[in-house]
């Protein structure tokens, strides 16, 4: 069976990475039928949030991500983290260390004078004498001194480290006793069963000393992708300006989980020239083998795409609903498929559908000057004002095409260009030249509200 995770430390919030590193471990355990797990790192417990780690996981909730089983949280695992290190110590694969920290800078400071890596230097490696009364030790793993450590990557292929350029005995136990990152990692990894480590490639550093720790336990080893990172526009790390930002920031700006992911899942990763992807097919067409083996670009302009074609192919019904995060209560407007018909053609994200909405069943309060001294010229008030008595004698008009046919019988009657009511018939009504078509505006707000917006108009403008 394959079973993955996404781990994340609660002392921020799920930044778009992570979240992409997540959605490549669920697609690939979901693909085989398999388990994805959900495990918070938060032995660091002067870093932690419990407001961070509660965001993750509605997080999580929110984009539909769901994970198997409950969440394990690392704090409350310091018993079994102890049993390993003891047993690692008994068998003579780690020991005590007790240089103290002035040594040890001591020591860095001299392989620095000497241009030379700075490393532990084994001093207590195979130390026999009685150890320092005033020194808490730390415990450090027998790493190998010399030789090649392979990581069989499935996105890079064979990595291969010598263990003279990156190793030394490294530290799994601090000296109040707190396993360290790498330790807590491995013994995590094979605990939960997990068969597939998908993590971004800023982790593949870490892991020759994880594959240590696993050989020293005799465990078996999961299968290691390391994903490249995401870089901005000009090729550096993502920024919180360029959208390196809290997943839940996005809600927050209007995009829909579909669009989020399927962004996502194309950052890095391809199925021929498919852009548009449903998560069933993520599911289906999903391998790791396939991730790109360079950076990913981030790019805004594909994300508000991929998002407004989520939002002109999402049921009226459910963009109510999603828009009540904007305090727009739609569920019983009597014209609601006329309105959002009107605007799922113009907006990129349902923020920006909320505004348009409101712009639309506001009275206007400001009229935009540049706009005003465009449309109001000539017999523009005249045309208005025509254009208004037809609405007030009109029988029927509920449907945009009865105000598009009053419309044209003004332009047919006054032998004029569409233009010349359009134009000031759309200030009146909007403030502003851009919006749109004037019918459907007319059919949402109704007649006695489009009568009230020419009246004040030409009160206005006269």
């Amino acid at each position: 069976m394959v079973v993955t995770r996404f781990a994340p430390s609660p002392t921020g919030y799920l930044h778009i990475g992570g979240l992409r590193t997540a959605l490549f471990s669920y697609l690939w355990a979901r693909r085989h039928e398999g388990k994805f797990l959900l495990r918070i790192e938060d032995t660091d417990k002067a870093r932690n949030s419990k407001e961070a780690a509660e965001a993750i996981v509605n997080a999580f909730h929110w984009l539909g991500l769901e994970h198997d089983g409950e969440i394990l949280y690392q704090s409350q695992r310091d018993e079994i983290y102890a049993k390993y290190i003891n047993q690692l110590l008994e068998e003579g694969k780690a020991y005590k260390c007790y240089m103290s920290k002035e040594e040890l800078a001591e020591l860095r400071e001299t392989q620095t004078a000497n241009k030379e890596r700075t490393k532990y230097d084994g001093k207590y490696r195979d130390f026999t004498g009685t150890p320092p009364e005033d020194i808490e030790p730390v415990i450090r793993i027998k790493a190998p001194l010399s030789g090649e450590i392979i990581v069989h990557d499935g996105v890079k292929g064979d990595i291969v480290f010598r263990a003279e350029d990156i190793l030394d005995d490294f530290v799994i136990a601090r000296a109040d006793g707190s396993p360290t990152y790498n330790f807590v990692v491995a013994v995590d990894d094979y605990l939960m069963g997990v068969t597939e480590v998908i993590r971004g490639d800023d982790h593949l550093s870490n892991t020759p000393k994880q594959i240590i720790i696993y050989e020293a336990l005799g465990f078996d080893m999961p299968n290691f992708h390391h994903v490249p990172m995401i870089h901005n526009s000009e090729g550096k790390k993502l920024s919180k300006r360029d959208g390196a930002t809290d997943v839940m920031a996005y809600k927050e700006m209007g995009y829909t989980p579909e669009a989020l992911l399927n962004f996502l899942v194309r950052l890095g990763w391809s199925h021929g020239d498919q852009e548009i992807f449903s998560m069933d097919e993520m599911k289906e067409l999903f391998d790791p083998k396939n991730i790109n083996k360079s950076a990913s670009i981030y790019n805004t302009e594909k994300l508000d795409w991929l998002n407004s074609h989520y939002i002109k192919n999402t049921p009226n019904s459910e963009l109510a609903k999603l828009l009540e995060q904007y305090g727009l209560l739609l569920t019983s407007h009597d014209k609601k498929e006329i309105l959002l018909d009107a605007l799922k053609e113009r907006a990129k994200t349902l923020k920006e559908m909320a505004a348009l909405v409101y712009e639309i069943i506001s009275t206007p309060t400001y009229y935009e000057q540049t706009a005003v001294e465009k449309a109001f010229k000539g017999n523009a008030l005249e045309i208005l004002n025509i254009f208004g008595t037809k609405v007030s004698a009109a029988k029927e008009l509920h449907l945009p095409s009865d105000y598009h046919h009053l419309m044209q019988e003004v332009v047919d009657e006054m032998g004029i260009g569409f233009g010349k009511i359009g134009q000031p018939l759309r200030v009146a009504l909007l403030g502003k030249m851009s919006g749109p078509g004037l019918d459907s505006v007319m059919a949402i707000i109704g007649r006695d509200e489009t009568m009230l917006r020419i009246a004040n108009a030409i009160a206005k403008h006269s």
